[in-house]
């Protein structure tokens, strides 16, 4: 019998491979077989993880430069797995979100996965392969002072049920929204919009999950190396809350 949830002699491409969710997912599909290519704009850390992985390999890029991202997908010559994991946030209602700010937004969490999946869709449908976005559970629900962030993951979200309507047998495509995950995206906010009380907001974070802490990047990469496997076969247009509780409470 062979092992469940392998991903041996499968290319992988991982946007925001560089940290958080990214990295993390790039390590579980080594160790499941796969040879992972990092597509960050981060070079140096993207290389540093990359040193680490047998096989990997790293593409240094902006998702929302749509010349430099066919420039990129166009070295690749085959392609089992994308998963589209680059993002950014923003704290802030309607009134403190400036227009520069939601398109910022805009532009690299749903217009970059818009790019890089139009630009790697020809490799996919070769392969039959596997698409796999990073959502948010702030695109299934609201999220207070979240009002851009929100905006793009629930496009992020309707994006991949609208690919999985228009190819369904061609390749499959999900989505996973974690709740919060203890990565240097949440240290960031921390960081940046409440240094004075880090350990409070800390813990407000983690109690808003009814399971009572932070997810781990880990966990999130487990379900990426599920969605991405044979065993997830009948899988298909599916956004996947992994968030300890919050969506369900």
């Amino acid at each position: 019998m062979k092992s469940p949830f392998r991903l041996d002699g499968r290319i992988a491409l991982i946007t925001g491979g560089s940290s958080g969710i990214g990295e993390a997912t790039a390590r579980a599909f080594t160790r499941a077989g796969a040879s992972v290519i990092i597509l960050s704009i981060d070079k140096p850390a993207a290389d540093s993880v990359a040193s680490g992985l047998p096989g990997a390999s790293v593409i240094t890029c902006d998702v929302t430069d749509e010349s430099a991202v066919n420039a990129a997908i166009g070295k690749i010559k085959k392609l089992d797995v994308l998963v589209n994991s680059a993002g950014i946030g923003l704290v802030g209602n309607i009134e403190e979100t400036s227009l520069g700010d939601l398109q910022r937004l805009f532009r690299v969490n749903l217009e970059g996965t818009f790019l890089v999946t139009k630009a790697a869709l020809p490799l996919i449908r070769d392969s039959h392969g596997s698409i796999i976005n990073i959502g948010s559970v702030a695109g299934l629900i609201g999220v207070k002072r979240r009002f851009a962030y929100c905006a793009t993951k629930g496009a992020v979200i309707a994006l991949t049920k609208q690919l999985a309507v228009d190819y369904p047998t061609e390749f499959r495509v999900n989505c996973i929204c974690p709740g919060t995950i203890d990565t240097p995206f949440v240290e960031g906010f921390l960081e940046k919009y409440h240094r004075h009380e880090k350990e409070k907001v800390r813990e407000d974070l983690r109690q808003r999950q009814p399971i009572g802490r932070l997810g781990r990047a880990e966990e999130v990469a487990d379900l990426a190396v599920y969605l991405a496997s044979d065993e997830s076969g009948f899988m298909n247009g599916a956004a996947l809350p992994i968030d300890g509780g919050w969506t369900a409470a």
